[in-house]
């Protein structure tokens, strides 16, 4: 992993025992007005169709079938939100860069996320999954400009990891760092994943548990190591 994701042991263990809680799916949104109200903190990932979203989220929450995986490009046309105890939602934003979508699909899509990105206050972060394997494309950029645009904050994360040498992560993390530099919104910190492995999962819960840090009782964040 690269070197920005050193975590100390504390926070490595917060991370483990934030996502360890109980994990339930809240609720679908199609529309604008089904939209659930906002509640503690919100988490977004976003990504194009088939960069492994749900993959993630359940890696991330150690639940196989909490968010539902498809090899069907462009399944998820939902906002689907998955809620721990209303200190933290876990936000899967429909894929995008299917060809195979009709315009009135993406339309709708595109007017739901803008929506939910401008206005959702309780949005903390949006983590922007891009594969390992293909790096940036230009089909990412309408998004970037749009998180931009909206002043929300966002942070690659890097998926598929394990398809790939370590000399061509060291390769592909230095161009997507150098692809975000200059944009507004971008975090500099980039995480190296892989759900199939579990590369990368420890590290990316303990920088989410930090978001929340405010949503989650004492005891979660000052509790004792357990043993690794």
């Amino acid at each position: 992993m690269s070197p920005e994701n050193d975590f100390s042991d504390t926070e490595i263990e917060a991370g483990r025992r934030l996502f360890a809680g109980e994990w339930g799916f809240l609720s679908a949104a199609s529309s604008v007005a089904s939209l659930p109200p906002g509640q503690g903190l919100e988490v977004a990932f976003a990504g194009r169709s088939n960069v492994g979203k749900s993959s993630l989220v359940n890696a991330l929450t150690g639940r196989r079938t909490l968010a539902r995986i498809s090899n069907t490009p462009g399944r998820t046309r939902q906002i689907n939100f998955f809620d721990l105890d209303t200190r933290l939602m876990l936000v899967d934003l429909p894929g995008y860069g299917y060809a195979k979508a009709s315009k009135t699909e993406v339309s709708r899509w595109t007017t739901l996320l803008r929506r939910y990105l401008q206005s959702r206050a309780t949005l903390r972060r949006v983590c922007l999954l891009i594969d390992a394997r293909h790096g940036l494309k230009d089909v990412d950029q309408p998004l970037m400009r749009m998180l931009d645009d909206a002043g929300v904050s966002y942070q690659i994360v890097l998926t598929k990891t394990d398809k790939l040498s370590a000399g061509e992560l060291v390769l592909i993390a230095e161009r997507t760092r150098a692809a975000i530099a200059s944009r507004p919104a971008a975090h500099p910190e980039i995480h190296l994943t892989s759900a199939l492995k579990r590369r990368g999962i420890a590290e990316l819960r303990a920088t989410l548990a930090s978001f929340a840090t405010l949503a989650i009782p004492s005891s979660i964040v000052a509790a004792p190591l357990s043993p690794r």
